[in-house]
């Protein structure tokens, strides 16, 4: 993959460039503001963008509204936001114009650097990546749960993995369930959300989307 890293601390941005160089990927930026991501996404047209939420020069949410701006301008390059913080705001804006290719992870939750790098490239192929308190957090900053309202509890913990961007492997593992039986809760959601089949469409996402939006 070809990677720009976004992140103030030069000791994180460094590691992070080194630990992803050792596994052949390729670093074509690595830089401590926006504005120097936003010129070398443009320069660069990386495979997926790693970058902080809160970069200088206000140490607010500069790196977030960057990330909205680069799937705006260069959709197809992922980008998967990699903080300590969760800002629900800005972070629903860039979710609602579409999960494919984004994702949220928290630093003091990633567990291992093959978790985050197997994160990195389902972002960068088009999935999604999101940390479990990313998800809780984004839902409880909207209260508008009617339209998941058909959804049975099971149902909605399977959404609720689905945005994680577990696959249904993964899920009948987490809920100790049969894959088949994660199969026929995917079926029934899609049914429920009135996410018919279509070319144009991937409907998992469009599922997650409804579970973000909701």
């Amino acid at each position: 993959m070809r990677i720009a890293i976004a992140e103030d601390s030069a000791v994180v941005r460094a590691g992070l460039a080194e630990i992803l160089a050792d596994r052949g990927h390729e670093v074509v930026a690595a830089v401590g503001n926006a504005e120097d991501l936003l010129a070398a996404v443009s320069e660069h047209q990386p495979a997926v963008a790693v970058v902080d939420v809160r970069m200088p020069p206000g140490h607010t949410d500069e790196g977030l509204r960057a990330a909205i701006a680069i799937r705006r301008d260069h959709p197809a390059t992922g980008v998967l936001l990699f903080s300590q913080y969760i800002e629900t705001r800005h972070a629903a804006e860039l979710f609602g114009a579409g999960a494919a290719g984004v994702g949220y992870l928290l630093k003091d939750r990633v567990a291992d650097v093959g978790e985050f790098v197997e994160a990195l490239s389902r972002v960068a192929g088009g999935g999604t990546a999101l940390d479990p308190e990313v998800v809780t957090q984004l839902l409880g900053a909207s209260r508008r749960a009617d339209g998941l309202g058909v959804l049975t509890a099971r149902e909605r913990d399977v959404l609720g993995l689905m945005a994680e961007g577990r696959s249904n492997g993964a899920i009948a593992g987490i809920l100790v369930v049969s894959e088949r039986s994660v199969e026929k809760h995917v079926s029934n959601i899609f049914s429920k959300l009135g996410l018919a089949p279509s070319d144009a469409d991937h409907r998992r996402v469009l599922a997650v989307l409804r579970y973000l939006e909701s």
